[in-house]
């Protein structure tokens, strides 16, 4: 039986290539409308980012959310990826 092909995404903190299911998908809707996706099947331009804070704070201080989409991103969209991370570990 053939083995079925894992989709890879870039995380735009890190850059490093991860099986999809791994990442936090945002999308950029046709209306122009930022959001997360979950579900990872909302129609848009999608960017991804590791569920660990490095990467996160690494995007947001290269601004690479903002590059991915030509736009700027809402406080909002930061604050909600914040609260999908995992609690760090002590």
């Amino acid at each position: 039986m053939k083995q079925k092909k894992v989709p890879l995404r870039m995380c735009t903190g890190c850059g490093e290539m991860k099986p999809k299911k791994e990442l936090i998908r945002v999308v950029k809707s046709p209306e122009g409308e930022i959001s997360l996706d979950k579900t990872g099947r909302k129609p848009g331009r999608g960017a991804y980012v590791c569920p660990r804070r490095e990467c996160l704070k690494k995007a947001m201080k290269t601004k690479q959310l903002e590059k991915a989409f030509s736009c700027a991103i809402p406080a909002e969209i930061f604050e909600r990826l914040e609260e999908e991370l995992p609690q760090d570990e002590e």
